[in-house]
């Protein structure tokens, strides 16, 4: 029986890789974006995705699974720059940084396992390409309450969308590392 939170976790880890090395690599430059930059960047990821899907092939080295990783990153340095504002505290401590990081994944994790019950698990029958024009929609949302200032009438915030981007892309890569195995 596969175990939806093992498999989750599996597949975080090796993001959390991705976002501790880069973090090494580059400190806090990602903390200048404001998050309207940090949604083109997780769109341009996700259309490169699509691209590919239709396309069948790419020319660039690096296949979808990294940019859905990229995806998940993106999306929670975003629901950081929510909460701590773009532009400052370029000095935000490195320890800082990765406990953010954890605080929005496993807010992630646990919206993914409240949903998980509640629809069964639906996403296991989805295909991929399906996952990622979800996630296309989402970022579509999100650059709409953008542009509206944040302003919605009835739906969610920015950040419910964050999270479900987050959600879906960790469901793509879940299937694509178990169609791998």
């Amino acid at each position: 029986m596969v175990n939806t939170s093992e498999q989750f976790e599996t597949v975080i880890g090796k993001c959390r890789d991705v976002f501790m090395k880069k973090m090494k690599d580059y400190g806090n430059a990602w903390r200048i974006l404001r998050t309207t930059s940090l949604t083109d960047q997780i769109y341009i990821k996700a259309n490169r995705i699509r691209s590919i899907e239709e396309k069948g092939i790419h020319k660039v080295k690096e296949g979808i699974i990294p940019e859905f990783i990229g995806i998940v990153n993106y999306s929670v340095m975003a629901l950081i720059q929510i909460e701590k504002g773009s532009g400052e505290d370029f000095d935000m401590k490195t320890e800082e940084s990765f406990a953010l990081y954890e605080k929005y994944i496993y807010a992630a994790k646990s919206l993914m396992e409240d949903k998980n019950h509640d629809y069964g698990e639906a996403w296991r029958n989805m295909r991929i390409s399906s996952l990622t024009d979800i996630i296309l929609m989402k970022l579509l949302r999100i650059k709409q309450i953008e542009d509206n200032k944040g302003k919605t009438f009835v739906s969610e915030g920015v950040d419910a969308n964050y999270y479900d981007i987050i959600n879906y892309s960790v469901f793509a890569l879940i299937k694509i590392l178990m169609e791998k195995n």
